[in-house]
């Protein structure tokens, strides 16, 4: 190789060039080497199942037989199907008094949190650890509380006389027990919430508190618009959790049809009944239903977001 000491100026630069090329090329492919197994993952498990769940949702698809293609007879069941309408409307129920009530308490727990009290550092690991828990096992530790006849909850409120209800056996208790369930994890809002509530300027409260504002009134006009932007991401993630829950009807099981979500239902017409291709177009439906719902909210972004104006309303 010709020395650089021989070459002219622009040689040198277009030499050094393509060494820095080379070198990050090689860098490059070992970065690929070493992500490899995430690949690998998810073409396996997540690319190749949403592949396989398209195929087969324009299919009979018997767990045991022979495949058909019925083309679009499978989604145009589906608004057939009292059962799917119903599932649906159990889950749009739960979603929208669970979500502004888990908003709600996660809140009111960060601001208790964010107080300066002693051993604070203990209360926020206790609030918290329901979120890191297993669903299964909170599924089963909720079954228990809320068993009719031997039931904690009944069994506390027999100590006062009073005849506590069939939680998981009367329709008319079924969802307002999933939501008391569902209270249970306020603990993972809880976080973001002290983020949002620490980033809050102090001085806005002082100066709000000198001309006489009391605390609501601080917590109205500087902290909740200020944390708008936290507000709008938990409601966010609060849509999408409402609608995907599963773990509670399938471990702590309600009351028949009143305690089934659709995920449940497709879960059963899947699995139960052997009936891939129609639970697969269910699946479907449901998840351009949840991006409708999703986008609907994302025309309020504006409201949502932090601004002088909201801070002087």
């Amino acid at each position: 190789m010709e020395s650089l000491s021989t070459l002219s100026k622009e040689e040198k630069v277009s030499f050094l060039v393509e060494q820095r090329a080379k070198k990050r090329k090689k860098k490059i492919s070992s970065g690929y080497f070493f992500i490899a197994p995430w690949y690998i993952a998810y073409l396996v498990f997540a690319v190749v199942p949403i592949g396989m769940s398209i195929y087969m949702s324009f299919m009979d698809w018997p767990v045991i037989g022979e495949p058909t293609f019925v083309g679009l007879d499978n989604f145009k069941n589906i608004f057939r199907d009292p059962k799917f309408i119903e599932s649906l409307w159990v889950t749009a129920r739960f979603a929208i008094v669970s979500i502004p009530l888990g908003m709600v308490a996660s809140f009111t727990v960060a601001l208790i949190m964010s107080s300066k009290t002693r051993g604070l550092n203990v209360y926020r690991t206790i609030y918290y650890l329901p979120a890191v828990v297993s669903g299964v096992a909170i599924g089963i530790v909720w079954r228990w509380i809320l068993d009719p006849r031997n039931g904690l909850l009944n069994n506390f409120l027999r100590t006062f006389g009073i005849v506590g209800p069939g939680w998981l056996t009367d329709p008319n208790w079924v969802l307002p027990s999933y939501m008391l369930i569902g209270l249970w994890g306020a603990g993972a809002g809880m976080l973001t919430y002290l983020v949002a509530l620490n980033e809050v300027p102090n001085d806005l409260h002082e100066a709000a508190s000198l001309q006489g504002a009391k605390f609501f009134r601080r917590l109205f006009h500087i902290t909740v618009p200020y944390i708008r932007p936290i507000l709008y991401y938990n409601l966010i993630m609060g849509i999408i959790g409402a609608f995907k829950q599963f773990n509670i009807a399938y471990i702590v099981g309600g009351a028949g049809h009143q305690g089934r979500f659709i995920l449940l239902y497709i879960y059963e017409t899947a699995f139960g009944n052997f009936r891939m291709g129609y639970a697969s177009a269910m699946s479907w439906v449901f998840l351009v239903i949840v991006l409708l719902v999703t986008m609907f909210v994302f025309r309020f972004t504006d409201f949502w977001k932090y601004s002088q104006s909201n801070e002087e309303e």
